[in-house]
Order: structure tokens, then sequence, then C-alpha cells
């Protein structure tokens, strides 16, 4: 099925956790600027919707196209992926399938860390970006709006969110469960960006330590987020003495280059580094230095817990009310098709009545009333050709086309 967009088919592609490494995964991860360039180019290339999601999880493309190799192409060209690793790693899913898929992964049901509804906010995110840049139109918006209604739906009628899942809190458990008397340790917080701010927010939660020190390359970034969980601020000139200080280090700088590497380490105890950034934001030549221990993204997504294993028993409910939204945004879809069609029909019977009322006005027999049951006479025709489609998708090209030979219809005219 062509969901929409004249001849084209819905796609999507990318590639993610499940069968790409952190490495890979950051080759292939899309900064705004990148994000932006990629959109502004398929726009010239024809391309008149589509999204994209980017996350430390993965980096996906949605968009209507004749062929998946321009999305391919498109993410290549603007990441530092390549397509020979696409096409070994990648993935390309088409129509109803990918329809399912975005509404999986904007649930988080489809998440390396079971739950994690950060992603919804990643997939608005995206969207308002195409939207800004007249990318996204109808069909992307109620697909969105969809998945977002089955996003709280599964919040607030599931217990898979009991118990916040998500890298911030996974990575807050990880040092609470590696490292001994964490209130008293000396904390070092680097970023200020979404995670950066929930790690914080769970670093104050749940370790009552008041020896967090929170760094940003922008100092007032800084002192805004330390405002609201009373940590201390420091200057980003300070980073390799705080460092020096620190016991524990956890970076989400967002970069797209390393901001931190063994050149700005100079302490020889013990140094516990959780890298929360994508692509990796501290060099892998940290690891010569024996004293540090450092942490990706996935080691953090790999924690089970109690909280997580008791979550994945609530998911067969979660499945069932995505299915319930799905299917109502596929009906809206298979109706969507029809419009066209159902259109031009009631235009056409418009124009005969609106010929046969002048026609009748000259001779002075036509009715207010007669007009009326007129007006009511196309939309019972209009809306009974509706309902039949609904009811019956397996004949609805062929009534179409019938309906369209007929009345010598032509729904492409219609916008």
């Amino acid at each position: 099925m062509t969901v929409d967009n004249e001849t084209k088919d819905f796609y999507a592609i990318g590639i993610s956790y499940k069968t790409a490494d952190l490495i890979t995964r950051g080759k292939f991860s899309l900064s705004t600027e990148q994000c932006n360039a990629l959109l502004l180019e398929s726009k010239t290339l024809g391309v008149s919707e589509i999204l994209i999601n980017t996350t430390c999880n993965r980096t996906e493309i949605y968009a209507y196209a004749d062929h998946p190799d321009l999305l391919i192409k498109l993410l290549c060209t603007h990441s530092n992926g390549e397509i020979s690793v696409f096409d070994k790693l990648g993935y390309v899913l088409k129509n109803e399938t990918a329809i399912h898929h975005i509404f999986s992964v904007g649930t988080g049901l489809d998440s390396q860390i079971l739950g994690d509804f950060e992603i919804i906010g990643q997939l608005k995110q995206g969207f308002y970006r195409s939207k800004k840049l007249g990318l996204a139109n109808g069909f992307s918006e109620r697909m969105v709006n969809a998945v977002i209604q089955a996003s709280k739906r599964i919040k607030t009628e599931t217990k898979i969110s009991t118990g916040a899942t998500s890298v911030s809190f996974a990575s807050v458990q990880y040092i609470i469960q590696h490292i001994e008397d964490v209130s008293n340790k000396n904390i070092l917080l680097f970023g200020t960006g979404k995670i950066g701010r929930n790690t914080c927010e769970n670093l104050v939660k749940h370790t009552t330590n008041d020896h967090i020190v929170l760094i940003n390359r922008t100092h007032e970034k800084a002192k805004s987020v330390a405002g609201k969980f009373n940590v201390l601020v420091k200057e980003y000139g300070d980073l390799p003495s705080q460092i020096r200080e620190a016991d524990v280090m956890i970076v989400a700088t967002g970069a797209q280059l390393p901001t931190v590497g063994k050149d700005i380490i100079h302490t020889d105890k013990p140094l516990l580094i959780l890298d929360l950034s994508i692509p990796s934001n501290v060099h892998e030549n940290v690891k010569s230095l024996t004293n540090v221990t450092l942490v990706n993204l996935d080691t953090l997504s790999q924690i089970t817990n109690k909280t997580l294993s008791e979550r994945k028993k609530h998911l067969p409910q979660a499945k069932a009310i995505l299915n319930e939204v799905e299917s109502e945004f596929t009906q809206w879809l298979h109706d969507r098709q029809y419009a066209p069609t159902l259109r031009a029909l009631k235009a056409k019977l418009t124009a005969q009545q609106s010929a046969d009322i002048k026609a009748r006005q000259r001779k002075q027999t036509i009715s207010e009333e007669a007009t009326v049951v007129s007006n009511q006479m196309i939309q019972k025709i209009t809306g009974q050709l509706a309902n039949y489609l609904k009811e019956n998708p397996s004949k609805a090209n062929d009534t179409l086309t019938i309906f369209q030979d007929v009345f010598q219809l032509d729904p492409s005219l219609d916008e």
C-alpha cells in the first residue's frame, strides 16, 4: 500500500543499537546543523515530507520517497556514516511496517532501556524541525500526534513507566552500585543538555550528595541548571582542576568530537567516567590511564534491575494500547485515500445541481425546499459511498474506478 503522497512509498530507514555498537552509531548521528542541512537538501531533491529522529540509540529518517536509496544517501552524506556500513547494519522499512516501527519507537517499546519515555520528546523535536521548513504536513502531524497519544496512554494506563528508566536514571544507578559512600564523593557533571539536566536531577534526588559540581561551556546555562538543584557551578576553564578533585565524572556535552581526553586528566586516584554522549565525547585514550574506568551508553543500557524486570510484565498491555491507537491512525490513512474521489464526486454533483437550478430559475420552477433536498441528496450519495469504502476496503479500488469512469472524475485535480 502506498500510504499517501501520490505514488511514493513511505519509508523508515536507520541504524540502531540492535545491530550497531556505540562507535558506529556515533558515526551516523546527526547534530542540529547536520539535520537542517539534510532537510534542506532533501527539499531540493523533491522530498515533500520527511522527519529525522536522532538519539543515543538510533538515527532514523522517515519520509516519502520513490526509493529508499535516496534517504540512505542523504543520511550518509550528512553524517560520518558510510553506505557500505549501512548496507550491513542498517534497516529499511516500508509503508505499514514503517508506521508500526515509528509507533514502537515513539512509545519507548523499542528502546534499549524498555519504557524510555524521553524518546517521544525527541520525536516531537524532529517533527517541529521539519514543520518549520515546510517538510511536515498533514500525514506527519496526524502520525506524530497519534504516537504522542499512544505514549501518554501507555504511561498512564500501565505500570511500564514505574521507576523512571532512562540514560540519566541508569547512570545514577550505576554510580550508586559501584561507588561506596557515594554521598561523600566528589561528583563532576560536564554538560547541561537534556541528559545532563536529568542526570543532575537524579543525582540530587538519589544520592543526597552536596559535593556535585556542574561545568558547561556556557556559564550562564550552568548557573540556570544549578539554581534549580542547588549544586556548585565552576567556570569551563576550571575543568582540569575539577577533574583532579573528582571521584566520578559524568560527561553529557553532546558535541560531535571528544571534549575530554587523557591530556586534561591529571589525577592518580580512582576516577569513574560515564560518557552519556553520542558520538562519544570521551576520547578512547583515557582507557590507557590505569586509574580511570570508562563506562559508555551501551554498558549503562544493559543494566538489569527489579524495576526493568517488572516492566516487562506490562509489555502485553502496552502493546495492546499501541495497536489500538495505531489501528485508528491506519483507518484514518485508508479513509484519506478515498477523499480526492469523494470530493471530486461531490464537486461534480454540485456543478450539475447548479446548472439544473439555473435552468429551473429561468423557468421559475425551482423552490427553496427543492434546493435543500438536492443538497441533502448530494450529501447522502457521497456519505453512502464513503461508508461503503470503509466497510469494504478490499473492493475500494474497483469501486473508486467505477465512479471515476461513470462520473468522469479526475481526483488528481483535487487539492
